[in-house]
């Protein structure tokens, strides 16, 4: 009998969960797949990004409140959800930066920091795990960590010889990065919203795109899921403090959305399996293979 296929999506705050793959994550969900989401961090240290919220008595309580919205938008995706136990680091500002905070998660040593996901990967026995590119999908230090955490992790967790003590080895099978924006992407949506006459929010952003790189190229993995939208965008309100519910992120209408970029996108970063590119399923080679071990 084949065994129960699982998914371990590692995140650097709450709310990142709800605003990167989370339609992804629940469509897996929906077809019986055992989905663990990993917070690296607590969020203490993120702004409050709702005007309604950004009171005293919030900044006074932010740690328990992020706890209780990842509460919230856990039950929504419908997935199982696990805290690393680190502290956010915050968003440095200025020039020159400031010094991050001692202690934070960004100024862990990367050995010692992925122990705690080498123990859930091994306990949690992923098949397929997705985390952040090299540059953490925008670069914050808490999502550059997490990229480094989760691929000395990935890399650790299947070698008896490396944290022995931490349980079981356990290889997942396929690690992904979550591609999340590219320039065909913003620019679908920005077409859109010009054909539909509505105006668009994305013309600064193509704009400073010009000095960017564009991750188009290497998306490997296009995931259809534009039946989840509404679960995704449903879980990231529950991020009350991190979300306007008027703002940018629901600009766009569902359907044209859903008409314009119907994936959520990924690179295929290691693979232990054969799956010939380009992939539409995370799980393309692994459900041939995941038989009880």
């Amino acid at each position: 009998m084949a065994e129960q296929l699982r998914l371990m999506a590692v995140h650097a705050h709450p709310d990142d969960e709800s605003s990167k793959g989370a339609a992804t994550t629940a469509k897996y969900v929906a077809q019986g797949v055992d989905v663990l989401v990993v917070t690296c961090t607590g969020g203490e240290r993120g702004s409050v990004l709702n005007p309604k919220l950004d009171r005293p008595d919030v900044w006074a309580n932010i740690g328990e409140i992020r706890r209780a919205e990842m509460d919230a938008a856990r039950a929504i995706l419908g997935v199982d959800q696990a805290w690393l136990g680190f502290v956010d680091s915050g968003l440095p500002e200025g020039d020159p930066l400031p010094p991050l905070p001692e202690g934070c998660f960004a100024l862990q040593d990367v050995e010692v920091a992925a122990g705690p996901l080498v123990r859930l990967m091994r306990e949690f026995r992923p098949h397929v795990v997705t985390t952040y590119d090299e540059e953490g999908g925008y670069p914050h230090p808490d999502h550059i960590m997490c990229h480094k955490v989760s691929v000395a992790a990935f890399e650790a967790a299947g070698d008896p010889e490396r944290y022995p003590e931490l349980g079981a080895p356990w290889q997942p099978l396929k690690l992904y990065y979550d591609i999340g924006f590219s320039k065909g992407k913003i620019m679908a949506l920005h077409e859109g919203m010009l054909a539909a006459g509505l105006e668009s929010p994305y013309e600064e952003w193509l704009k400073r795109w010009e000095d960017r790189p564009d991750k188009g190229p290497r998306i490997t993995t296009r995931v259809e899921c534009a039946e989840y939208f509404p679960v995704r965008d449903d879980a990231l309100r529950a991020h009350a403090t991190q979300v306007d519910p008027d703002g940018f992120w629901f600009h766009v209408p569902m359907e044209l959305q859903k008409n314009a970029w119907p994936t959520e996108d990924y690179e295929l970063a290691r693979s232990m399996v054969d799956s010939p590119l380009p992939e539409s399923d995370l799980f393309a080679g692994v459900r041939e293979t995941a038989h009880a071990r």
